[in-house]
């Protein structure tokens, strides 16, 4: 069963006071059927996305490729019977802005569209001018290489589903990014600088990221404990909606780095609706070795051996206090090292990763609100095909 085009997700949705989860899964084993078996039972949008440094023609550090992700996304939501979900491109990223990099990327995205994709993130956050003069200068580097992309991604797009919508994500404010001061934050005045810059060259995203206090990933306190995502800045996050609706655009944000924030910050605080996608990755991962760790204990601890043996060096240079931290942050790239062990497990594991899987994203849906948003989409997809 195909993905929907993304666009379908972000209009039907669009202020309607819901989030829509965005799933990085790095491990598809028991992972991707107990999201789909959850989806539908909360009649839930939603979409399947990884980013570039996971997923691309090498197999990331996931093992995974556009082809074989698609491959098991579309399988399983075949086999669940679901229907309204969408394939995300996460974090494209565009580091350099040179010809020859733009081309790569080009390349990839041609092969996600290729391979059935129906959403697309371009990340050229990186690109930013610290000594330009003014919101232009400071983005126009950002702003160029989101146009070459957003244009190709447009003409391959609709050379595959004719004059179809796709979704478009895009990126101002690198996440995560340290300044003297602390995390620097989007102002309200580049998102409404780059969002008419891009609209001026005809590029129409319906998503936005931004920077507003959150980081990718596990995060950890001065003596290596796990603790708690609660850096969120959330009225500098309404903000920056606000500018968007100000400027009459159709743009809402995405937040990135859910991982590890409580779920009843993000139900009773979170600005659903300035907020149309959610993005959650790591906690899966998360997931899936606690219950290798719990039902699989020789694997999990040569697994977590080779993580500390092969990263502990560069770990402790970048600051990390303790093995739980090693662990935590580079434990991601355990997944392609032993990716033919990790997709050979025993059924019984695979189970409990699927039926841990469910129980946690129904929790999910309900804090984002986004239960009984596929109806909705099947409503817009109708009036829309109707009005045809």
């Amino acid at each position: 069963m195909k993905p929907m085009h993304g666009a379908y997700l972000f209009k039907a949705l669009k202020d309607k006071g819901c989030i829509i989860m965005a799933c990085n899964t790095r491990i598809c084993v028991g992972i991707m059927k107990g999201l789909f078996r959850a989806a539908k039972e909360a009649d839930a949008a939603f979409i399947i996305e990884l980013a570039k440094s996971e997923c691309n023609a090498d197999g990331g550090y996931t093992g995974l490729t556009p082809k074989t992700l698609s491959e098991h996304a579309c399988k399983t939501a075949s086999e669940v019977e679901f229907e309204v979900w969408g394939l995300h491109a996460d974090h494209t990223a565009v580091k350099k802005g040179s010809e020859e990099e733009l081309e790569e990327v080009k390349k990839l995205l041609t092969s996600c569209i290729d391979t059935g994709y129906s959403s697309f993130a371009i990340d050229a956050s990186h690109l930013f001018n610290f000594e330009g003069n003014g919101v232009e200068e400071e983005l126009a580097d950002n702003i160029r290489s989101t146009i070459v992309c957003g244009e190709h991604i447009k003409q391959k797009y609709n050379e595959k589903h004719g004059n179809s919508e796709f979704g478009f994500e895009v990126e101002v404010g690198e996440i995560g990014r340290k300044g003297n001061e602390g995390m620097i934050l989007t102002s309200p005045e580049e998102a409404d600088g780059y969002i008419k810059a891009l609209n001026n060259a005809e590029v129409y995203p319906q998503v936005l990221a931004i920077a507003n206090g959150s980081t990718h990933g596990n995060i950890y306190d001065d003596n290596g404990k796990l603790i708690e995502q609660i850096n969120i800045d959330i009225e500098q996050t309404k903000s920056v909606a606000q500018a968007l609706r100000n400027m009459n655009s159709e743009v809402r944000i995405a937040q990135h780095g859910i991982t590890g924030t409580p779920l009843n910050i993000i139900k009773k605080e979170f600005p659903h609706g300035d907020i149309i996608k959610g993005n959650v990755g790591t906690f899966w991962q998360n997931l899936f070795w606690n219950v290798v760790k719990e039902k699989n204990p020789e694997f999990f601890n040569k697994v977590h051996k080779w993580v500390i043996d092969t990263y502990s060096e560069k770990a402790k240079e970048k600051g990390a206090k303790s093995d739980d931290e090693i662990w935590g942050k580079f434990g991601k790239f355990a997944t392609k090292q032993f990716f033919d062990e990790i997709y050979a497990l025993d059924s019984e594991t695979v189970k409990k990763i699927e039926d841990k899987t469910y129980e946690e994203a129904l929790k999910f849906f309900d804090a984002f609100k986004a239960n009984g948003s596929a109806q909705i989409v099947r409503d817009y997809i109708k009036k829309i095909n109707d009005e045809d």
